[in-house]
Protein backbone atom coordinates (compact mmCIF):
# COMPACT_ATOMS: atom_id res chain seq x y z
CA UNK A 1 0.00 0.00 0.00
CA UNK A 2 1.42 3.37 -0.93
CA UNK A 3 2.35 5.62 2.14
CA UNK A 4 2.81 9.58 1.44
CA UNK A 5 4.94 10.38 4.34
CA UNK A 6 4.48 14.05 6.37
CA UNK A 7 6.87 16.68 5.94
CA UNK A 8 6.16 17.69 9.93
CA UNK A 9 4.70 15.76 12.32
CA UNK A 10 1.90 17.22 15.08
CA UNK A 11 2.69 17.82 18.66
CA UNK A 12 0.50 14.76 20.13
CA UNK A 13 -1.17 15.28 23.32
CA UNK A 14 0.90 14.43 26.65
CA UNK A 15 -0.10 11.60 28.54
CA UNK A 16 -2.23 12.91 31.38
CA UNK A 17 -4.25 15.51 29.22
CA UNK A 18 -7.45 15.84 29.24
CA UNK A 19 -8.22 14.52 25.60
CA UNK A 20 -11.64 15.15 25.49
CA UNK A 21 -13.73 14.41 22.81
CA UNK A 22 -12.98 14.85 18.66
CA UNK A 23 -10.49 17.28 19.60
CA UNK A 24 -7.27 16.06 18.12
CA UNK A 25 -6.27 14.50 14.89
CA UNK A 26 -3.39 12.05 14.01
CA UNK A 27 -0.89 12.50 11.40
CA UNK A 28 -2.52 10.87 8.68
CA UNK A 29 -5.17 8.88 7.25
CA UNK A 30 -6.58 6.17 5.00
CA UNK A 31 -7.92 6.58 1.81
CA UNK A 32 -9.34 5.28 -1.49
CA UNK A 33 -11.74 6.47 -4.14
CA UNK A 34 -14.35 4.72 -6.49
CA UNK A 35 -15.79 5.60 -10.28
CA UNK A 36 -18.09 3.84 -12.19
CA UNK A 37 -15.24 3.09 -14.50
CA UNK A 38 -12.66 1.65 -11.87
CA UNK A 39 -14.49 1.01 -9.21
CA UNK A 40 -12.84 1.23 -5.41
CA UNK A 41 -8.92 1.83 -5.97
CA UNK A 42 -6.61 3.72 -4.95
CA UNK A 43 -5.88 2.65 -1.45
CA UNK A 44 -3.00 4.80 0.32
CA UNK A 45 -2.33 6.31 3.23
CA UNK A 46 -1.31 10.09 3.07
CA UNK A 47 -1.32 13.15 5.07
CA UNK A 48 -4.15 13.97 6.98
CA UNK A 49 -4.52 17.75 5.88
CA UNK A 50 -7.27 20.00 4.63
CA UNK A 51 -8.69 18.98 1.71
CA UNK A 52 -10.04 20.84 -1.32
CA UNK A 53 -13.73 20.23 -2.88
CA UNK A 54 -15.27 22.40 -5.64
CA UNK A 55 -17.88 23.72 -4.34
CA UNK A 56 -20.63 22.15 -6.46
CA UNK A 57 -19.44 18.38 -5.11
CA UNK A 58 -22.64 16.33 -4.32
CA UNK A 59 -21.69 15.81 -0.60
CA UNK A 60 -22.69 19.53 0.30
CA UNK A 61 -26.19 19.67 -1.64
CA UNK A 62 -27.25 16.27 -1.10
CA UNK A 63 -26.00 15.12 1.63
CA UNK A 64 -25.17 11.73 0.75
CA UNK A 65 -22.54 10.28 2.97
CA UNK A 66 -22.19 7.78 5.37
CA UNK A 67 -19.58 7.50 8.31
CA UNK A 68 -18.85 4.54 11.21
CA UNK A 69 -17.09 4.79 14.70
CA UNK A 70 -15.33 2.68 16.73
CA UNK A 71 -12.07 1.89 18.71
CA UNK A 72 -8.45 0.87 19.17
CA UNK A 73 -7.42 0.32 22.31
CA UNK A 74 -3.80 -0.28 24.52
CA UNK A 75 -3.34 -3.86 25.91
CA UNK A 76 -1.99 -4.70 28.95
CA UNK A 77 0.91 -6.41 26.53
CA UNK A 78 1.55 -3.49 24.84
CA UNK A 79 -0.63 -4.46 21.70
CA UNK A 80 -3.31 -3.12 20.12
CA UNK A 81 -7.00 -4.31 20.09
CA UNK A 82 -9.87 -2.94 17.85
CA UNK A 83 -13.39 -3.93 19.06
CA UNK A 84 -15.42 -5.89 16.61
CA UNK A 85 -14.48 -4.33 13.33
CA UNK A 86 -16.12 -6.46 11.32
CA UNK A 87 -19.56 -5.32 12.50
CA UNK A 88 -18.71 -1.88 11.53
CA UNK A 89 -17.98 -2.98 7.86
CA UNK A 90 -21.05 -4.89 7.51
CA UNK A 91 -23.16 -2.15 8.91
CA UNK A 92 -21.61 0.53 7.00
CA UNK A 93 -21.92 -1.67 4.10
CA UNK A 94 -25.78 -1.43 5.26
CA UNK A 95 -25.69 2.01 5.59
CA UNK A 96 -24.24 2.24 1.86
CA UNK A 97 -26.72 0.17 -0.03
CA UNK A 98 -29.64 2.29 1.78
CA UNK A 99 -27.68 5.77 0.81
CA UNK A 100 -27.19 4.48 -2.80
CA UNK A 101 -23.49 4.37 -2.25
CA UNK A 102 -21.29 1.70 -4.12
CA UNK A 103 -20.25 -0.86 -1.39
CA UNK A 104 -16.40 -1.27 -0.23
CA UNK A 105 -14.68 -4.55 -0.04
CA UNK A 106 -14.52 -4.59 3.90
CA UNK A 107 -10.90 -6.85 3.97
CA UNK A 108 -9.02 -3.75 2.22
CA UNK A 109 -11.05 -1.28 4.82
CA UNK A 110 -9.36 -3.54 7.81
CA UNK A 111 -5.92 -3.56 5.89
CA UNK A 112 -6.15 0.20 5.43
CA UNK A 113 -6.83 0.67 8.96
CA UNK A 114 -4.27 -1.63 10.05
CA UNK A 115 -1.48 -0.20 8.45
CA UNK A 116 -2.85 3.75 9.78
CA UNK A 117 -2.91 1.81 13.33
CA UNK A 118 0.61 0.91 12.61
CA UNK A 119 2.29 4.04 11.86
CA UNK A 120 -0.05 6.38 14.25
CA UNK A 121 0.45 3.64 17.46
CA UNK A 122 2.29 6.21 19.60
CA UNK A 123 -1.09 8.30 19.18
CA UNK A 124 -2.97 5.43 21.12
CA UNK A 125 -3.76 6.67 24.59
CA UNK A 126 -2.51 4.24 27.34
CA UNK A 127 -4.50 5.33 30.54
CA UNK A 128 -7.99 3.41 31.58
CA UNK A 129 -10.96 4.82 29.69
CA UNK A 130 -9.09 6.49 27.42
CA UNK A 131 -8.87 5.40 22.87
CA UNK A 132 -8.05 5.89 19.83
CA UNK A 133 -11.57 6.71 17.91
CA UNK A 134 -11.76 6.00 14.25
CA UNK A 135 -13.73 7.71 12.14
CA UNK A 136 -14.63 5.73 8.55
CA UNK A 137 -16.44 7.88 6.27
CA UNK A 138 -18.34 7.67 2.41
CA UNK A 139 -18.44 11.16 1.14
CA UNK A 140 -20.30 11.60 -2.24
CA UNK A 141 -17.40 13.12 -4.78
CA UNK A 142 -18.78 14.44 -8.05
CA UNK A 143 -19.17 17.75 -8.89
CA UNK A 144 -22.83 18.02 -10.28
CA UNK A 145 -26.08 19.73 -8.99
CA UNK A 146 -28.79 17.34 -9.81
CA UNK A 147 -30.55 15.37 -7.21
CA UNK A 148 -29.49 11.53 -8.14
CA UNK A 149 -26.37 9.54 -6.64
CA UNK A 150 -23.15 10.45 -7.55
CA UNK A 151 -20.59 8.56 -9.44
CA UNK A 152 -17.60 9.33 -7.73
CA UNK A 153 -16.98 8.87 -4.10
CA UNK A 154 -14.48 9.01 -1.38
CA UNK A 155 -13.50 6.56 1.38
CA UNK A 156 -11.26 7.83 4.31
CA UNK A 157 -10.42 7.06 7.93
CA UNK A 158 -9.26 9.27 10.61
CA UNK A 159 -8.37 8.92 13.68
CA UNK A 160 -8.46 11.05 17.65
CA UNK A 161 -7.04 10.15 21.02
CA UNK A 162 -10.22 10.60 22.63
CA UNK A 163 -11.01 10.77 26.76
CA UNK A 164 -14.52 10.04 28.13
CA UNK A 165 -17.54 11.23 25.85
CA UNK A 166 -19.03 13.17 28.44
CA UNK A 167 -17.68 15.52 30.15
CA UNK A 168 -18.95 14.01 33.38
CA UNK A 169 -17.82 10.80 33.33
CA UNK A 170 -19.72 8.22 34.47
CA UNK A 171 -21.78 10.12 36.43
CA UNK A 172 -25.92 9.65 35.12
CA UNK A 173 -26.87 11.09 32.15
CA UNK A 174 -30.07 13.50 32.36
CA UNK A 175 -32.41 12.80 28.97
CA UNK A 176 -35.33 15.05 27.93
CA UNK A 177 -37.93 13.46 26.28
CA UNK A 178 -38.79 15.04 22.59
CA UNK A 179 -42.38 14.92 22.05
CA UNK A 180 -42.22 17.47 18.38
CA UNK A 181 -39.41 17.02 16.71
CA UNK A 182 -38.61 13.23 15.73
CA UNK A 183 -35.08 11.88 14.25
CA UNK A 184 -36.67 9.62 11.74
CA UNK A 185 -39.03 7.61 10.64
CA UNK A 186 -39.99 3.90 9.56
CA UNK A 187 -38.95 3.80 5.99
CA UNK A 188 -36.64 6.96 6.23
CA UNK A 189 -32.77 6.65 7.21
CA UNK A 190 -33.26 6.16 10.99
CA UNK A 191 -31.15 2.64 10.60
CA UNK A 192 -28.71 3.87 8.40
CA UNK A 193 -25.13 5.83 9.58
CA UNK A 194 -25.93 8.77 7.74
CA UNK A 195 -24.87 12.63 7.97
CA UNK A 196 -28.15 13.85 7.55
CA UNK A 197 -29.24 11.78 10.86
CA UNK A 198 -27.17 13.56 12.80
CA UNK A 199 -27.76 17.49 10.77
CA UNK A 200 -31.51 16.20 11.97
CA UNK A 201 -31.43 16.12 15.44
CA UNK A 202 -29.37 18.52 16.26
CA UNK A 203 -31.92 21.65 16.63
CA UNK A 204 -33.52 19.69 19.60
CA UNK A 205 -29.92 18.63 20.90
CA UNK A 206 -29.22 22.18 21.59
CA UNK A 207 -32.47 23.24 23.25
CA UNK A 208 -32.36 20.11 24.99
CA UNK A 209 -28.51 21.05 25.91
CA UNK A 210 -29.66 25.23 27.15
CA UNK A 211 -32.39 23.28 29.54
CA UNK A 212 -29.49 20.99 31.27
CA UNK A 213 -29.91 17.97 29.62
CA UNK A 214 -27.00 15.42 28.20
CA UNK A 215 -29.22 14.13 25.37
CA UNK A 216 -32.74 13.59 23.79
CA UNK A 217 -34.61 10.80 24.13
CA UNK A 218 -36.53 10.15 20.83
CA UNK A 219 -40.21 8.60 20.47
CA UNK A 220 -41.14 7.84 17.17
CA UNK A 221 -42.14 9.61 14.11
CA UNK A 222 -45.50 8.84 13.58
CA UNK A 223 -47.82 8.58 17.33
CA UNK A 224 -45.11 10.24 19.58
CA UNK A 225 -45.09 7.34 21.58
CA UNK A 226 -43.04 5.09 21.93
CA UNK A 227 -38.96 5.32 22.72
CA UNK A 228 -36.39 5.04 19.91
CA UNK A 229 -32.91 6.09 21.06
CA UNK A 230 -30.89 8.60 22.31
CA UNK A 231 -28.95 11.00 20.36
CA UNK A 232 -25.96 9.74 20.15
CA UNK A 233 -26.58 5.79 22.29
CA UNK A 234 -29.22 2.89 22.02
CA UNK A 235 -31.60 2.75 25.42
CA UNK A 236 -32.06 -0.13 27.69
CA UNK A 237 -34.36 -0.24 30.93
CA UNK A 238 -34.77 -2.79 33.81
CA UNK A 239 -38.41 -3.08 34.48
CA UNK A 240 -39.54 -5.67 37.47
CA UNK A 241 -36.26 -7.26 36.65
CA UNK A 242 -36.12 -7.78 32.67
CA UNK A 243 -33.83 -5.62 30.50
CA UNK A 244 -35.97 -3.93 27.62
CA UNK A 245 -34.35 -2.61 25.06
CA UNK A 246 -36.54 -1.12 21.83
CA UNK A 247 -36.29 -3.20 18.74
CA UNK A 248 -35.01 -2.74 15.31
CA UNK A 249 -38.16 -1.81 13.66
CA UNK A 250 -36.04 0.58 10.76
CA UNK A 251 -35.76 3.94 12.25
CA UNK A 252 -33.55 2.80 14.76
CA UNK A 253 -29.78 2.45 14.74
CA UNK A 254 -28.41 -1.28 15.03
CA UNK A 255 -25.74 -0.82 17.59
CA UNK A 256 -22.58 -2.44 17.71
CA UNK A 257 -21.84 -2.05 21.32
CA UNK A 258 -25.93 -2.34 22.18
CA UNK A 259 -25.29 -6.17 19.96
CA UNK A 260 -23.08 -6.89 22.23
CA UNK A 261 -25.09 -6.27 25.74
CA UNK A 262 -27.61 -8.48 24.51
CA UNK A 263 -25.09 -11.41 23.71
CA UNK A 264 -23.65 -11.30 27.04
CA UNK A 265 -27.23 -10.67 28.50
CA UNK A 266 -28.40 -13.71 26.92
CA UNK A 267 -25.63 -15.85 27.99
CA UNK A 268 -25.69 -14.45 31.79
CA UNK A 269 -29.29 -15.66 31.70
CA UNK A 270 -31.32 -12.52 31.99
CA UNK A 271 -34.22 -11.69 30.98
CA UNK A 272 -34.78 -9.73 28.58
CA UNK A 273 -36.86 -8.72 25.56
CA UNK A 274 -36.72 -6.44 22.22
CA UNK A 275 -39.89 -5.11 22.02
CA UNK A 276 -41.71 -1.45 21.11
CA UNK A 277 -42.03 0.25 24.70
CA UNK A 278 -43.84 3.52 25.14
CA UNK A 279 -42.89 6.57 26.87
CA UNK A 280 -46.24 6.39 29.33
CA UNK A 281 -44.60 2.35 30.03
CA UNK A 282 -41.40 3.63 31.19
CA UNK A 283 -43.39 6.77 32.88
CA UNK A 284 -45.39 4.24 35.12
CA UNK A 285 -42.46 1.81 35.74
CA UNK A 286 -40.45 4.80 37.35
CA UNK A 287 -43.39 5.83 39.42
CA UNK A 288 -44.35 2.79 40.87
CA UNK A 289 -40.89 1.69 41.39
CA UNK A 290 -40.70 -1.28 39.19
CA UNK A 291 -37.97 0.27 36.81
CA UNK A 292 -34.84 0.10 38.46
CA UNK A 293 -32.15 1.20 36.19
CA UNK A 294 -31.52 2.97 32.77
CA UNK A 295 -28.67 3.01 30.35
CA UNK A 296 -27.65 3.95 26.92
CA UNK A 297 -24.88 1.83 24.30
CA UNK A 298 -22.86 2.97 22.01
CA UNK A 299 -18.85 3.38 20.72
CA UNK A 300 -18.39 6.40 22.11
CA UNK A 301 -19.85 6.32 25.43
CA UNK A 302 -19.53 2.74 25.97
CA UNK A 303 -22.39 2.12 28.68
CA UNK A 304 -23.65 5.68 30.16
CA UNK A 305 -26.11 5.41 33.11
CA UNK A 306 -29.21 7.58 32.97
CA UNK A 307 -29.84 8.89 35.85
CA UNK A 308 -33.28 11.36 34.97
CA UNK A 309 -35.34 11.39 32.31
CA UNK A 310 -38.07 14.31 31.97
CA UNK A 311 -40.82 14.39 30.17
CA UNK A 312 -43.49 17.23 29.61
CA UNK A 313 -41.55 19.19 31.94
CA UNK A 314 -41.71 16.94 34.92
CA UNK A 315 -38.43 15.31 36.16
CA UNK A 316 -38.11 11.36 36.99
CA UNK A 317 -35.32 10.04 38.79
CA UNK A 318 -33.94 6.45 38.31
CA UNK A 319 -32.46 4.28 40.46
CA UNK A 320 -31.46 7.08 42.87
CA UNK A 321 -29.94 8.80 40.10
CA UNK A 322 -26.63 6.35 40.33
CA UNK A 323 -25.47 3.59 38.28
CA UNK A 324 -27.36 0.17 38.93
CA UNK A 325 -26.36 -3.07 39.02
CA UNK A 326 -26.66 -4.32 35.64
CA UNK A 327 -25.63 -1.59 33.97
CA UNK A 328 -22.05 -1.55 36.45
CA UNK A 329 -22.05 -5.28 35.18
CA UNK A 330 -22.11 -4.55 31.67
CA UNK A 331 -19.68 -1.39 31.83
CA UNK A 332 -17.08 -3.80 33.69
CA UNK A 333 -17.50 -6.57 30.68
CA UNK A 334 -16.97 -4.56 27.79
CA UNK A 335 -14.68 -2.20 29.33
CA UNK A 336 -12.56 -5.12 30.64
CA UNK A 337 -12.73 -6.68 26.92
CA UNK A 338 -11.82 -4.13 25.04
CA UNK A 339 -8.48 -2.98 27.42
CA UNK A 340 -8.14 -6.98 27.45
CA UNK A 341 -8.41 -7.31 31.28
CA UNK A 342 -11.05 -9.97 30.82
CA UNK A 343 -10.98 -12.89 28.62
CA UNK A 344 -12.04 -12.57 25.12
CA UNK A 345 -14.30 -16.36 24.63
CA UNK A 346 -16.31 -14.71 21.74
CA UNK A 347 -13.73 -13.44 19.78
CA UNK A 348 -14.24 -9.71 20.10
CA UNK A 349 -11.04 -8.15 19.90
CA UNK A 350 -9.49 -8.13 16.80
CA UNK A 351 -5.31 -7.85 17.87
CA UNK A 352 -3.34 -5.13 15.39
CA UNK A 353 0.22 -6.15 14.59
CA UNK A 354 2.57 -2.74 15.31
Amino acid sequence: MEIVQRKTLKEKPKEGAALGFGRYFTDYMFTMKYTAAEGWHGAKIVPNEPQSFDLGTSIFHYAQGIFEGMKAFRQPDGSVCVFRPEENWARMNRSAERMCIPTFPAELAQEGLEELLRIEKDWIPKERGTALYIRPTIVATQVMLGVHASAEYLFFIILSPVGSYYAHGLEPTKLLVEDFFVRSAIGGTGEAKCIGNYAASMKAGELAERKGFDQVLWLDAAEKKYVEEVGSMNIFFVLGGEVVTPALVGSILPGITRKSCLTILREKGYRMSERRISVGEVISAIEDGTLSEAFGTGTAAVISPVGLIRYREKDYQIGGGKMGEITQMLYDEITGIQYGELPDPRGWRKTVRV
